[in-house]
This record gives C-alpha cells, sequence and structure tokens, in this order.
C-alpha cells in the first residue's frame, strides 16, 4: 500500500558544493529537495574573507539551473590569520551565517587549517559576541591518536576547552560519528548543536573494510563501530532538536576516490531523502523526520522555517543513477546496499 509523508521542505546544514565543472555538475542534485544549505569553504584556495563568500556564492548562484531555488548560506574558513572585524562585517551583512574550523590536516583541502588555537581566541571571542556560529570538524590530527579515537579525543583536548573559555560561542559539531559526541551534546544545554550525516546512519566500518576495501563508503570523520552508529540513529530520530541533518555530500571523482590514497567523501545529494525515510521508518521514527530535516537546524541558526514543503512517499523499489557525470570525471552516488521505496514525490 502507497503511504506519504508531507513535510517543510528541508535543508542540508553540511554541504560540499566544490567549484567549476563539480559545481555545475552537483548542485542541482541539491537543489532539486533542499531549500537552504550551510556551504563548506575548503576550496583551493579557500575561503577566508568576506570577498570570497560572497564570490563564491555569486558563482553558485550563476551555476543554479533554470527553474530551481536554493540559498548558499556561505561559510568562513577559520585560519591563524583571519581578521574578527572582517568575519563581524561579513557576518552584519547578512551573507556570512557561521565559521568552519577545521584542525590543520584534518580532511579534505585542509592544510589551512588551526594549528595553535590561541591564535584564533580573538576571533572566537568576536564570534561569540556576535552570536556567529562555529562549524566544527571535529578530529584531533596528532599522530600518535588512533584514527577512530580522534573525535573523543577533540571533545576533551580541544572543543570543551574552547567553549569554557569562549563563554556564549555557539557551536555546531559537525558529522558527530561517535557514542561520545552524542552525549557531549546532551550534556550541554545551551550553545551546542550536532549535525549527522546521511552515510553514517547507515554505514559501520565494517562496510568500508570487510570483503575488500569499499573506497565509496571511505569519509572523514571515517565510519566507526555498530553500536556508535545506533548511538546516532537514536538522536537523530529523537526529535531532540539539538541533532540535525548535515549531510556532509563530498563529491570526488571515481578516479580520486579509487586511486592508491583515495579522497575521503560520500556523494549523497541525490538520493539523502529516500535513505533517510528508509532509517526513520525503520526506527518507527517517521513523525520525527521533518524535525531532523527541516526544524532543527533552522531552529539553531535562527532562521525561519521553509513555508514550502515536499511530499515523501512510499512504493515499488525507486532507483537513482549510479554515477553524475561532471566535466572532470565521474561522481559515484552513494549506495545503501538495501532497496529504497522512499521517493520524493
Amino acid at each position: 500500500m502507497t503511504q506519504s509523508l508531507t513535510i517543510r521542505r528541508p535543508d542540508d546544514w553540511h554541504l560540499h558544493l566544490r567549484d567549476g565543472a563539480m559545481l555545475q555538475a552537483v548542485l542541482p542534485e541539491t537543489a532539486r529537495h533542499f531549500a537552504r544549505a550551510i556551504i563548506m569553504p575548503n576550496l583551493v584556495p579557500p575561503v577566508v574573507k568576506g570577498a570570497d563568500a560572497a564570490a563564491y556564492r555569486d558563482r553558485i548562484l550563476a551555476a543554479m539551473p533554470e527553474g530551481m531555488t536554493f540559498e548558499p548560506l556561505m561559510t568562513l574558513y577559520l585560519t591563524e590569520d583571519t581578521d574578527p572585524e572582517d568575519v563581524a562585517a561579513a557576518h552584519a551583512s547578512g551573507l556570512v551565517k557561521a565559521v568552519k574550523l577545521y584542525p590543520a590536516g584534518a580532511t579534505t583541502n585542509s592544510s589551512s587549517g588551526v594549528k595553535d588555537f590561541d591564535k584564533v581566541r580573538p576571533v572566537l571571542e568576536k564570534m561569540a559576541e556576535i552570536g556567529l556560529p562555529l562549524c566544527c570538524h571535529g578530529e584531533v590530527t596528532d599522530h600518535d591518536i588512533d584514527i577512530f579515537d580522534r573525535e573523543a579525543v577533540f571533545i576533551d583536548r580541544v572543543l570543551d576547552p574552547v567553549r569554557k573559555s569562549t563563554p556564549g560561542l555557539r557551536v555546531v559539531m559537525e558529522h558527530i560519528t561517535t557514542a561520545d559526541g552524542v552525549d557531549y551534546v546532551k550534556a550541554n544545554e545551551a550553545d551546542l548543536g550536532a549535525t549527522i550525516t546521511t552515510h553514517h546512519l547507515i554505514i559501520n566500518r565494517n562496510h568500508i573494510l570487510v570483503g575488500g576495501i569499499k573506497p565509496h563508503y571511505y569519509c572523514l570523520p571515517v565510519a566507526k563501530r555498530e553500536e556508535h552508529r545506533l548511538a546516532l540513529v537514536n538522536a537523530a530520530t529523537s526529535g531532540d532538536a539539538r541533532f540535525f541533518l548535515g549531510t556532509d555530500s563530498a563529491p570526488h571523482t571515481d578516479a580520486n576516490k579509487e586511486m592508491a590514497c583515495g579522497c575521503a567523501g560520500c556523494f549523497t545529494a541525490t538520493n539523502t531523502m529516500s535513505l533517510l525515510a528508509e532509517v526513520f521508518e525503520k526506527a518507527e521514527a517517521l513523525d520525527k523526520l521533518e524535525a531532523f530535516t527541516s526544524r532543527n537546524g533552522p531552529g539553531f541558526y535562527r532562521l525561519p522555517v521553509n513555508e514550502d514543503t515536499i511530499t515523501i512517499t512510499k512504493g515499488d523499489v525507486v532507483t537513482y543513477p549510479d554515477k553524475i557525470e561532471s566535466g572532470d570525471g565521474p561522481v559515484t552516488v552513494f549506495d545503501a546496499g538495501f532497496p529504497l521505496h522512499w521517493h520524493v514525490s
């Protein structure tokens, strides 16, 4: 029997659109279903100043297919040379909605990130003063820390001290992957939220490694044990306003994913709403899907909920393209490994 669910149009609070030919190819995959998205600034060179964000926003809007509506919410890349006044001016203009923290070397194009947190303290204090959120890629990069422990160590060594030393700083823990991350958010009532990706709700580390390496499941932060995936599902489907969708949809060409030192990232923009409906239905929480995708994020970012709606329908198995073609090469669409029965109608 066909079922349907109508919800406010969703937003994506963590998205990679890249630039140039890749931007042209992947932007429609998000704009088809999502009204807004927080756009990651880790281009080469990175988006570090207000003028950079304005120019990038113009390129995104120029790439928008006719007939689609979508609002890019811009961010700045935090470096040790970031000017607090430039950040404040970009925020006051309405252009910039957050600043992104990448610990140096944590993920794709993060070499310009922060090594010495004392050097960015004036920026963080200014952000606390004006209410501008800090989006954290929450991993340490110390070589002596196991990759599966990087998130938990980041909370203890970096995030908690930074928050305690900067009262009022609003923080988004992006793409949390552990029960440690879930528990830390739940233990803090104010000024803290967390995004959860589509793929981390579906895969654990076995999916990457068992039966041969699966490069298109490799992402950073890397997927963890099954117990952590279940903690993420419980958080996402709980209705708790501190948790909201940030897909971290990250396009890389197949050539760059499948090489000897492959890039990290899962491309989920195309089929995220189908994937999430399956996850929430299995958790008997379809009534919480709207909160996770459409309400909690705007609540944290102090933005209005979208007025328009989408309808998700359950019926026969729906298929998506295996790949998206770009001028840079093909990009593989995330495969959940199970049939999808829900689609945006």
